[in-house]
Order: C-alpha cells, then sequence, then structure tokens
C-alpha cells in the first residue's frame, strides 16, 4: 500500500477538479419556476459557501457539501485535507460545525478496501479536531477516488456572514498564502521537491476556525474561503455580489514561495487557464505588475484556500490583534479595499 500514490488514479486534484464557472453556470440554469421559502437564508440565488435556513429561534442551520478527488498521494492525509476543505465552509459563514457524513467514491477494483479505510481515518481525524463527529455517510463504486463530506453547522442569525455583502471602503484580508494548486500539481508530475511536501500538507490540513471567531464581529462585513475558483474567481464573486469593485495590491498578496519556482518550471494547474478564462474579462492590471506571474497566481485553484474577508476599516486594529493570537500573525497586511464599480470589477495594482 505504501507505493500506491493516490493522484495517479485521479485526473484532477483536489479542488482543481471543479466543473469551469462557465460550465457550471450552464448546469444550473433551470426553466423551472422557484418556489419561495422565507425561512432558506441563503441558497441558490447567491453563490455563496453554503445554504442557511432559519430555525426560529434566532439560530441558523448551515448545510454543505464538498468532495473531489486526491489531491496528494498519501491516503489518511487526502482524507485530512478533503474534510478540511468541507468544513471549512461553515467557518466561512462565520458558524460552528456541529456534524459531518461522509461521501465516498472508491474504485474497488483498483484500489483495495484498506487503502479507503485510512482515507476515513483521515476524515475522521479532522472531524475530531473540529470537536464534531462523523456520524455516517455513503460510498458508491466509481472509477476514481472520492472523498468529502456533507457538513452541518449552527450560527446565530446575526452573527451569519455572506459573501455578498461587503461595503465600499472595507479592507480585505486573507488567512492563508495562495499556490497550494501549483504545487500539488507539481506533487502530481513528480517534481515536488521533498522539502515543499511537509509545507503543502501542513497548509492542506489547517483548519479555517477563525471564521466561527470572525462571525461575532459586527465590522466583519462579509466573508468566503478561498477554492476552486482561485481568488480571483471568489473575490470577483464577491465584489459582483455586492455590486462593487475591488483593488488589490498584489505584492501584499500572500503567496507560498516555492510556488513562483514550480512556475518556472511551468506547472500550471489547467483549472488555473479555465478559471482565468471565465473572469478575465472584468480584471484590469496597472502599470508595474507582472501579468503573466499574476496571471498564474491569482486564479490558481486552491484547495481547503484561506478566508477572504472583507472588513470594516475602524477595526482593522482590532483584527490585526485577533490574527496575532489565533496564530495568523503573519498574515495581518491587508491585500486590497472594496471600491466603486470602474471600467473593470477587479483591479490589480
Amino acid at each position: 500500500m505504501a507505493e500506491v500514490l493516490l493522484t495517479q488514479f485521479s485526473h484532477g486534484a483536489g479542488c482543481g477538479c471543479k466543473i469551469a464557472p462557465a460550465v457550471l453556470d450552464s448546469i444550473l440554469q433551470s426553466e423551472i419556476v422557484q418556489n419561495i421559502y422565507p425561512e432558506l437564508l441563503v441558497g441558490n440565488s447567491s453563490k455563496d459557501d453554503a445554504a442557511v435556513y432559519d430555525l426560529g429561534n434566532n439560530t441558523a442551520l448551515i448545510s454543505t457539501t464538498d468532495f473531489f478527488v486526491p489531491i496528494v498521494d498519501d491516503p489518511y492525509q487526502f482524507g485530512r485535507i478533503a474534510a478540511a476543505n468541507a468544513i471549512s465552509d461553515v467557518y466561512a459563514m462565520g458558524g460552528k460545525p456541529i456534524m459531518a457524513l461522509a461521501i465516498l467514491g472508491w474504485p474497488v477494483d483498483k484500489l483495495s478496501p484498506e487503502i479507503a479505510r485510512k482515507v476515513i481515518e483521515g476524515g475522521r481525524s479532522i472531524c475530531a479536531e473540529a470537536g464534531i463527529p462523523l456520524a455516517g455517510g455513503h460510498s458508491v463504486d466509481t472509477s476514481e477516488p472520492i472523498f468529502g463530506l456533507s457538513v452541518n453547522g449552527i450560527v446565530p442569525i446575526k452573527h451569519l456572514k455572506k459573501n455578498n455583502t461587503a461595503q465600499k471602503g472595507d479592507i480585505l484580508f486573507l488567512t492563508k498564502p495562495l499556490g497550494v494548486g501549483i504545487l500539488s500539481t507539481a506533487q502530481k508530475r513528480g517534481q515536488l521537491e521533498e522539502q515543499d511536501l511537509p509545507i503543502l500538507i501542513n497548509q492542506l490540513n489547517q483548519l479555517n476556525k477563525i471564521g466561527q471567531v470572525l462571525g461575532s464581529i459586527e465590522g466583519v462585513h462579509a466573508m468566503t474561503d478561498i477554492t476552486g475558483f482561485g481568488l480571483i474567481g471568489h473575490l470577483m464573486e464577491m465584489a459582483e455580489g455586492s455590486e462593487l469593485g475591488a483593488l488589490v495590491e498584489y505584492n501584499k498578496v500572500p503567496i507560498l514561495s516555492s510556488a513562483k519556482e514550480y512556475l518556472a518550471k511551468r506547472l500550471i494547474p489547467d483549472a488555473t487557464y479555465r478559471n482565468w478564462n471565465a473572469y478575465s474579462a472584468q480584471v484590469k492590471f496597472e502599470k508595474g505588475v507582472d501579468v503573466m506571474q499574476a496571471f498564474s497566481i491569482l486564479p490558481d485553484p486552491q484547495t481547503n484556500g484561506g478566508l477572504l474577508i472583507a472588513i470594516d476599516a475602524a477595526i482593522v486594529g482590532d483584527i490585526k490583534q485577533l490574527f496575532i493570537l489565533n496564530g495568523l500573525a503573519d498574515f495581518i497586511t491587508p491585500i486590497g479595499v472594496m471600491t466603486d464599480l470602474g471600467e473593470k470589477r477587479i483591479v490589480i495594482a
């Protein structure tokens, strides 16, 4: 089993296997008249991280699901990463996860049940870190290995954070560096340096628990997590939903240092190109920006990426202190600001 490389059994890697934005928009179109459910606070009408349902007691249920094909070769780590990525959607809404169910697709004719068990064990270990039970699930025989979770959470309605409620002048923070799509592509192609594997694994395993804390802060106006559509895609969703523009200072965006080295070898995920094609028409680069590098990094598909947070400028100092207290001192530099909508939705300075 030690010689099995899970990424060789899949066509993509983690959230990089998500359906392209333009294709997804086509799939989600419907001619069926949708019923109105007053208790549904967040649903298909917005491109948010999870569905949210009013329980009628000033508390809401957060419900989400997320699964994908292997992003790393080790089955236990694959399970941990997929679980952390799914739970992140609850944190991104400002909520507290309470329970998860496993989703397993397994090519039983290619990979042994013992390997699948290690994947489940990885998922169970992350659920334990989040303080929730992995209470059940469902499995099917598939052509590629797939794993993820369906996760439920709760949130006081007054603490609910959406991705479409940013305000003009809000300061933007990002809680993890970009580049895991690039590093995971290097691993899949057998070119990831040994010293970079722990860096990749550690970031992919990190729970976004800070989201639950941020949910209780009134000046946090909008929040989302960065996943398969990259920073550019999820910021675009925030800006469009809020009917605003955004200015990003490229040199302040946190990026894994080794990612630039792999870019020099043209180790770019296919999903990067799909993301760029979906969003580039609404992006403007100012003079002085390394456009080719920015093109390769800003749409880089993230798996269990950091939280993108739009914060009232008046509480920036408090948020920085909160980050320091929660082990996020490396991310106290803002990456941009929400603006009026200009000629282009997003400006990269």
